[in-house]
């Protein structure tokens, strides 16, 4: 099936181009929205104009826009738009998206796509949290945490490279603090820089990092691709 991409350039919405290339489908283009600001309920907002990297790395082309509003009814009336350009511009019959335990986002997905006459793939749904952290890492996905908002997540893990040591001791945190292994529920936020789509890793050239005690961003100010 020749898909369409919900693209925000973490670990999710990556993993879910490469199964979905897996599975046969033909990932035909990335849709990307750059939310107003981080108070998006809807959207990944850190480093999202990375993307524009990792879709010249991956070698595919790429819808965009800048939403005027953290609305949420607005972002998905931007969302829909999008896909409908796809739609006429690629021929796609359905979209792909890197979900796994969020009916809020999933929910309003199927809404659109009923709209637009298209199928869903999601092909992380359901996944063991743990079993996926870690099948990341043996697939040589290398990302790093670009902002945390959660209990038990300082500002040590921004910017960091997500090793297999990492998986066990954010797990053994996500039992202790209550939040999702997989980060599901915003807890953090992640970047890929290098992968198997990738013909090129992302070189972070200069970067900001932001701390207020609780909540904290790696910002990335410069990238290239190596």
């Amino acid at each position: 099936m020749k898909l369409a991409a919900l693209f925000s350039g973490g670990k999710d919405s990556t993993f879910a181009i490469y199964q979905a290339k897996l599975e046969g489908h033909d990932v035909a283009c990335l849709v990307t929205i750059f939310p107003l600001s981080d108070e998006s309920q809807f959207l990944h907002y850190p480093n999202v104009s990375m993307t524009r990297l990792q879709a010249e790395s991956m070698k595919l082309p790429q819808l965009s826009s800048h939403t005027i509003s953290d609305d949420t009814k607005i972002e998905i009336s931007e969302l829909e738009f999008l896909l409908g350009q796809a739609k006429q511009v690629f021929g796609i019959e359905g979209i792909v998206h890197g979900g796994i335990l969020s009916e809020f986002q999933k929910n309003h997905f199927e809404d659109i796509c009923k709209t637009l006459n298209l199928k869903i793939i999601s092909p992380l749904w359901g996944m063991d949290q743990k079993e996926y952290m870690k099948k990341l890492i043996e697939l040589k996905f290398k990302y790093i945490i670009t902002s945390v908002s959660s209990d038990g997540l300082d500002d040590s893990w921004l910017g960091r490279e997500i090793t297999k040591d990492d998986v066990d001791t954010l797990e053994k945190l996500s039992i202790k603090h209550g939040f999702n292994l997989s980060f599901e529920g915003g807890e953090a936020e992640s970047l890929v820089l290098s992968c198997p789509l990738f013909a090129s890793p992302l070189k972070i050239i200069q970067s900001n990092k932001t701390w207020d005690g609780y909540r904290g961003r790696f910002e990335i100010t410069e990238a290239i691709l190596q």
